[in-house]
């Protein structure tokens, strides 16, 4: 009687290395994470995972995009706050930008 429970040896770590794949399109850590993992499972088995390394390098790229955003933005809320600071409370104008400090 065969054991239909156990997945064949040549797909260790494939359908997760798909999961990682896409889910890096849509984020970038949780992407990179699952891919990490679906391709230690396959080099546990010996194989490679392609699906899985692609995962990990657009979740990667993904990962550093989302990190450059975050900190943009940081950066950008501190120099507006600072502006206002300076500027005080109401609209300012400056060039062709409009600056609205409550």
């Amino acid at each position: 009687m065969t054991d239909v429970t156990s997945a064949p040896a040549s797909t260790e770590g494939k359908t997760l290395g798909i999961v990682g794949l896409i889910l890096s399109f849509f984020s970038g850590p949780i992407g990179l994470i699952v891919s990490a993992i679906a391709r230690s499972q396959s080099k546990k088995a010996g194989l490679k995972n392609g699906p899985a390394t692609a995962g990990i390098v657009i979740g990667l790229i993904s990962t550093i995009g989302l990190v450059l955003i975050i900190v943009g933005s940081v950066i950008g809320a501190g120099a507006l706050a600072s502006q206002c600071a300076t500027l005080g409370p109401g609209v300012h104008q400056s060039g062709a930008t409009t600056i609205t400090c409550g």
